[in-house]
């Protein structure tokens, strides 16, 4: 299905999209049914809240709450359900699931929405190994509820029930782009730019005097490792440096890298994954890092959730992760665009 300029809601265009929604609308209870047999709670996180999350590049929607006094308080609509699911960890909570509306601003095109579907579940005192297992089974399950054994992106295909590809960061980039990545690592985890700066123009990238070592990583994670991701088979891209994993502990073995992984298939990005920090003194200097960078990128910072802080000191140790629906309904159907997925998309 073609972009086009006629409106979604026009009948005849309706009803060339109305299958890919009804497929939606499976994959969607059969899911359902996968966690609550898992023994999983299912949450409705609210959506409004005082921090939308305090990632340097997530970029958020922006309100007000107006009191009975007529005071004015800045609030956000959620980049992700995190916070609120942790406080539910820290409430008391074991196995909990969302499937929440999430909004992030700057971001539109075939595989992005500003608002879509999140699929987020928490597992407490379980490895984050065992959310890659969640990933297969429910790749899996979305593929067979529409109908086939193939998830489909243009030309790229992925067999859903295949035994997933496990690489850490550093060994993709090695693979694809024989760059030595811990080596511009430091021991503490701190990072050296101009050896990955140096290593970025070995591999015949560019660089700029304003580049960051996160930049020239995400740069060369961009041009020469995720095209190869996720092709045949799932690809689960794990042990991410600890610089670019502020809401994950760090791996037991090497303080270098951390309990984060992405899942891709054809590739496409569809989740991040966490063995989640649960200190509150760490978490906070990490996020105090994350928005002094924002503001000197982009002019803006976020507050941060000081209710959220408190409650990971009374949270136990957890396993997360953040899946987007809409763009695993994409591929399960083989829509070449998120809004081919979406009930009332965007005009």
């Amino acid at each position: 299905m073609e972009p086009t300029s006629t409106p979604w809601w026009t009948p005849g265009f309706h009803a060339d999209r109305r299958p890919l929604l009804l497929t939606r609308n499976r994959i969607l209870a059969a899911f359902r049914g996968w966690f609550a047999a898992a023994d999983f709670i299912e949450v409705d996180p609210a959506a409004l809240q005082i921090s939308p999350g305090n990632e340097t590049h997530l970029h958020a929607f922006a309100t007000h709450a107006i009191g009975n006094d007529g005071a004015a308080r800045p609030m956000y609509l959620h980049t992700s359900p995190e916070f609120a699911m942790k406080k539910l960890l820290a409430a008391g909570e074991r196995r909990i699931a969302a499937f929440s509306h999430v909004w992030r601003n700057r971001e539109r095109g075939a595989r992005h929405s500003p608002e879509f579907t999140m699929l987020e579940w928490y597992r407490a005192e379980e490895p984050y190994a065992q959310l890659m297992a969640d990933c297969h089974t429910l790749l899996g399950l979305a593929a067979r509820t529409a109908g086939g054994t193939l998830l489909r992106h243009g030309d790229l295909t992925c067999d859903a029930f295949a035994e997933p590809e496990r690489l850490s960061v550093a060994e993709a980039l090695a693979k694809h782009s024989a760059i030595d990545l811990l080596a511009t690592i430091r021991p503490d985890g701190t990072t050296d730019r101009e050896a990955l700066a140096s290593a970025t123009r070995a591999a015949g990238l560019s660089t700029f005097a304003d580049d960051t070592w996160s930049d020239l990583l995400s740069r060369i994670l961009v041009a020469k490792v995720e095209p190869h991701l996720g092709i045949g088979r799932m690809t689960i891209l794990d042990r991410y440096p600890a610089a670019e994993a502020a809401l994950a502990r760090r791996t037991p073995d090497d303080p270098r890298t951390a309990e984060r992984f992405e899942l891709y298939a054809c590739g496409v990005e569809l989740a991040n994954g966490f063995g989640e920090l649960t200190d509150p003194a760490e978490q906070r200097r990490r996020f105090e890092d994350d928005m002094a960078e924002k503001e000197r990128i982009y002019g803006e910072r976020y507050p941060l959730d000081e209710d959220f802080l408190a409650a990971l000191a009374h949270m136990p140790p957890a396993s997360g992760i953040a899946l987007g629906f809409d763009r695993l309904v994409m591929l399960a159907t083989g829509a070449p665009r998120i809004d081919d997925v979406l009930w009332t998309p965007l005009a």
